[in-house]
């Protein structure tokens, strides 16, 4: 029988914000509008750091990556968000669904990990200031963007396997794109093994990172302590800020949807987080470094030909 349901279910129906019908018209429209700003603030970050040579350094270097990233993790889930507010046919195919998933999850696993690496290329830039060009080479900037990638996509597979395996017995995903926990519910057997995987997937795309970056600022606030003048300690801290508050609300939010315990679980509250972190972490990112970060705003100023 188990078998039999595994090859019925062949396309999944995305049950989305059909709850909140009569508010559907406002929600498109507010959410079309975030995603045009998300992908226009991430393209203006990109083009600025490649036009700009002032820019031409690791850190923005990995700041256009994660700003690519997040460009690209957006246009896997929003735009089928978006119509499924307008359109009646909400599903999608089993192969579609997995295609969906994998890319969602290599990722959202990278963009953690790329902010690791941006935590400790402040970590040298501050601690090691002398040697900085040297260790954060152009080689090394690209193998610390290979390998965030290639986590990412190794993380993916494991999630994929371990769900796409499973034998399902409903279609109806109570969720707007496909993620891990709602298609879990789906299926027709115990899901407890593959539960307790994805804990352990998503702790060490969260937990590590976290704890990385943890060690990264101990290190970069014991350094700046030792600086004697006040005003090296503000420009030192200024460099730091725009990360460590992307970084503060990226893993907050993952934490909140992924590590929670399953008696918490509320179909509103998963909604809530899943649109802060679909659309307001990846508008985040670019807003943050606009308007904390002097260099990029110089940089604007060059590239538009005027003030901001």
């Amino acid at each position: 029988m188990q078998r039999k349901n595994l090859t019925e279910v062949t396309e999944f129906l995305f049950l989305g914000f059909s709850r909140f019908h009569e508010h559907q018209s406002t929600l498109f429209v507010v959410f079309l509008i975030l995603y045009m700003l998300t992908l226009a603030a991430n393209a203006i970050i990109v083009t600025v750091i490649c036009i700009d040579r002032h820019l031409h350094t690791p850190m923005y270097f990995f700041l256009s990556t994660l700003a690519s990233s997040e460009t690209v993790y957006t246009l896997i889930t929003i735009p089928r968000m978006l119509s499924g507010l307008t359109a009646q046919n909400r599903s999608i195919s089993l192969a579609g669904y997995t295609a969906q998933m994998f890319f969602f999850v290599a990722l959202a696993s990278n963009n953690c990990f790329l902010l690791t690496v941006m935590g400790y290329d402040r970590y040298v830039a501050i601690c090691n200031p002398l040697r900085y060009t040297v260790i954060m080479s152009t080689r090394v900037c690209v193998q610390l963007m290979c390998g965030a990638f290639s986590i990412g996509l190794a993380m993916a597979a494991v999630q994929v396997t371990s769900i796409f395996t499973l034998p399902f017995c409903h279609r109806v995903v109570g969720h707007f794109f496909c993620d891990i926990l709602p298609v879990l519910k789906l299926s027709c057997i115990d899901t407890t093994i593959n539960e307790i995987i994805n804990f352990v997937v998503s702790s060490l795309v969260i937990l590590v990172p976290v704890g990385l970056v943890f060690i990264s600022y101990v290190l970069i606030i014991s350094a700046i302590l030792k600086i004697s003048s006040i005003q090296g300690r503000k420009k030192a801290f200024a460099t730091c800020a725009s990360h460590l508050t992307v970084v503060i609300v990226h893993y907050g939010c993952a934490s909140i949807a992924y590590l929670k315990p399953k008696s918490e679980d509320s179909a509103e509250q998963d909604l809530l987080l899943s649109v802060t972190y679909t659309f307001i972490t990846p508008l985040l990112n670019p807003v943050v470094y606009s308007l904390r970060n002097k260099e990029v705003k110089d940089a604007l100023r060059r590239v538009v030909g005027k003030n901001i």
